[in-house]
């Protein structure tokens, strides 16, 4: 797969890249209300006016086998790799079982001076449906990063495969992230790469960012032909002394 573009909004709603005439201006809406529906849209997430409180939708709605194998971030203007995670492969696991070592369960990469992960929230599955990072306060100032995912899909065809990605601090919207994967036939695996253009911020915005660790939080919302199938979220801190 080719990279993907995104569209990009702050917290004034200033599109980082020309929005697509037909993308919608939708009205807000309340997660409580989301909840009654059969279907959730892209159009709906996106009149969302602060992180949800719960996942909505379940895991078991993923009916695509959708599985995320390996994730990759790097600064874009230096092209420095600043974490990276990956699902063993087979022989890995077989090897790990051998070796009895049951937390080999992902195998890591990152660059001390910008990201660290909490261990015991992160490592022990990549398919968990919640993360938590910790970064240096350095990563606050990065223009472009580059997110690869690579990901497998089951024994279905995965048409108008979409993330909505969207990040708050303090239920303050700061920025979302729109990315098309496209179309992935049944039982691919699929590599592709996000460019996040960052938003400037202000010097008493970082400040409130690094003195409140946890509080700046994301949901990304997956849907397959417009309907919600996956939903995780994240958590960040930027206090990290490494």
């Amino acid at each position: 797969m080719e990279k993907s573009t995104n569209t990009a909004i702050d917290s004034l709603g200033k599109s980082s890249t020309p929005k697509d005439s037909n993308y919608p201006i939708s009205q807000t809406i309340l997660e409580e209300e989301l909840r009654m529906k059969d279907v959730i849209t892209a159009e709906d997430v996106l009149s969302l006016q602060s992180i949800t409180s719960d996942y909505l939708c379940d895991s078991q709605d993923n009916k695509y086998d959708i599985e995320f194998t390996k994730f990759k971030i790097r600064d874009m203007d230096t092209d420095q790799v600043l974490f990276e995670i990956a699902k063993p492969s087979d022989d890995e696991i077989l090897q790990s079982s051998e070796e009895d070592d049951d937390d080999n369960d992902v195998r890591t990469d990152q660059n001390p001076e910008i990201t660290k992960t909490v261990e015991d929230e992160v490592t022990s599955r990549t398919s968990s449906r919640f993360v938590r990072y910790q970064f240096s306060p350095n990563f606050l100032v990065l223009k472009r990063v580059g997110a690869t995912i690579e990901f497998t899909v089951g024994d279905k065809p995965v048409k108008n495969f979409r993330m909505i990605e969207r990040h708050y601090f303090k239920d303050k919207l700061l920025k979302s992230f729109d990315f098309d994967f496209g179309f992935c036939i049944p039982n691919s695996k699929n590599t592709c790469e996000h460019i996040y253009h960052f938003p400037k911020l202000s010097d008493q915005l970082i400040e409130e960012m690094i003195a409140n660790p946890y509080e700046t939080r994301s949901d990304s919302f997956y849907f397959v032909d417009n309907q919600l199938i996956m939903h995780n979220k994240a958590d960040y801190a930027y206090d990290g002394n490494f």
